[in-house]
Formats: C-alpha cells, structure tokens, sequence
C-alpha cells in the first residue's frame, strides 16, 4: 500500500518558495495622484507596494498588515488610509477578534484616545464578522480537529478565507483544512508520473469536491475521496455551511501541484440548488 506523504501548507505542496514571491499590485497611486504628482504615484504603486509588500518570502502579508497599523495607529493616523490597511488586515487573514486584542495592546503603549478612534474604524470593518465568529465557534464545537490559523500565506489559491491546523509532522504529516462558508480553492492539479494524488476525509460541515467535466460530490463528515493524480479538480465549501476536511498527499514519482484559474461564481453558484 502506497505511503501518504506530506501535506506541504494548505492543499498539498506548491512550491513554497514561488508562491512567496506573489507580487502585490496597487494602482491609487496613478489614479488618485497621477497626473498631479507621478513621481510620488510610482513610488506608492511600484516601490512601497510592488516591491516592499511583495517582499513576503520575508514577512508574510498577515505580519506587515499587523506593523502597518500598529505603526498608523501609533502616529494618531486614523484616517483613511488606516481604514484601508484595517481592510488589507481583514483580507490577509486577522480576524475580528485578533484586532481588537491587537488594539487594545497597542493602548497601552501608544495611548487610549489612539485606540479609541482605531477602533470605532476597526468596528465597521469586521461589523459582518459578529455572526461568523459565533459560527466559527460552533463549527469548532462540532468536530474534534482545531481550525488552527488564517492562512493568509496561501490565500491567492483561494476564494475567501480558509485556515490551516498541522495534526501530525511524524511518520505521516497532514493537516486540518477549513472553509468558511462559500469558501473554495482554485482549479488545480496533482502531477506525477507515478502514483501521487491526494485523499480528503471530511470532518466537519459540508463541502463540495468537483473533477473537471463531472458533477460535484458532497463532502461530509466521514466521506472519503480519493482524487487521481493528473486530475483537474477543486474542494471547498457549501455557500451557507462551514466546513473542513483532513488532506493526504499520496507517494509518486516527480510529483508537483500545479494551481490553476478560480472557481467562478458561474460555476459554483448553482451547487446544492
């Protein structure tokens, strides 16, 4: 029987190193600034985001989001350029909950009225996220595997916010992988010329697995799949249930992953209907 090899963060292996020279593109610069001040507008859009940012083999997005408003809300900046970076915080994976602990630490160093007004800003960026953190809590409770952290490192293969548990680096290495609801990875491949593939065991919530020019399969606890190497394919979550899964890499010869084009809302909205 073939050996389950590691599950490399979030979906089985791409190459760490490439994913983390995700280039960030911004364009306020040019558009806000452009023809006023081009020179400040390159330097914005191409240097401090296109190249600074982009530096996250390094720091992740997740931890140059957290210096970037722990430094604005120092500086008494609670304009709104501190309400972007809170909303480029909410995107790289901090939750509701880790910006208000955030922010009330960063009170004690920089000064309540600071905090005051960061948070009347912070409350309108996570003021949807009341009810999903009560649903992240009861998902939790229905299954015995942690959710574990935001995946912000891996969040360009995916549609939404996922989060990534490691359950086991010896002998066998896999890892817990939760979906908020309508969440879903890219298309994307298991490449071998031997063996390879990967196996998903649900383990909360309901999902969807779907293979290229097939009809999607409900994933629930307890169900089984097994994907084939060199099969276009997607997993995630149904559009009004959390949901997680435990994944396995299978041994193979010259075995790699190769992420592809999103899900569409095309694609994925008439599931379940």
């Amino acid at each position: 029987m073939k050996k389950f090899l590691n599950f490399v963060l979030v979906l089985l292996s791409l190459n760490f190193n490439a994913m983390a020279q995700q280039k960030i593109e911004q364009t306020a610069g040019r558009r806000q600034l452009g023809d006023f001040a081009p020179e400040f507008a390159h330097l914005n859009d191409d240097i401090l985001f296109g190249e600074v940012w982009s530096r996250n083999d390094l720091l992740s997005l997740r931890d140059r989001s957290l210096v970037t408003i722990t430094s604005l809300i120092s500086q008494g900046i609670t304009d709104s350029s501190l309400t972007y970076h809170l909303q480029e915080a909410k995107k790289n994976g901090i939750t509701r909950t880790e910006a208000a602990e955030i922010i009330t630490h960063i009170a004690f160093y920089a000064g309540w009225p600071k905090a005051w007004a960061a948070f009347r800003l912070a409350k309108d960026v996570w003021s949807d996220d009341v009810t999903e953190t009560d649903a992240k809590a009861a998902h939790q409770r229905s299954m015995i595997f942690p959710i574990g952290e935001p995946n912000a490192a891996f969040a360009q293969y995916f549609t939404g916010n996922s989060y990534l548990a490691p359950l086991s680096t010896e002998q066998v290495t896999f890892y817990n992988v939760t979906f908020e609801p309508g969440v879903r990875n890219n298309w994307h491949v298991h490449k071998a010329l031997k063996g390879g593939g990967q196996v998903l065991v649900g383990v909360g919530g309901r999902g969807w697995y779907q293979e290229e020019g097939k009809p999607a399969v409900e994933i629930l606890p307890g169900t089984v799949i097994h994907i084939p190497a060199n099969v276009k394919h997607w997993h995630g979550a149904q559009q009004d249930s959390w949901f997680s899964h435990l994944a396995f890499e299978i041994d193979g010869e010259e075995t790699s992953n190769l992420w592809l084009d999103p899900v569409t809302d095309e694609e994925y909205s008439p599931l379940g209907k």
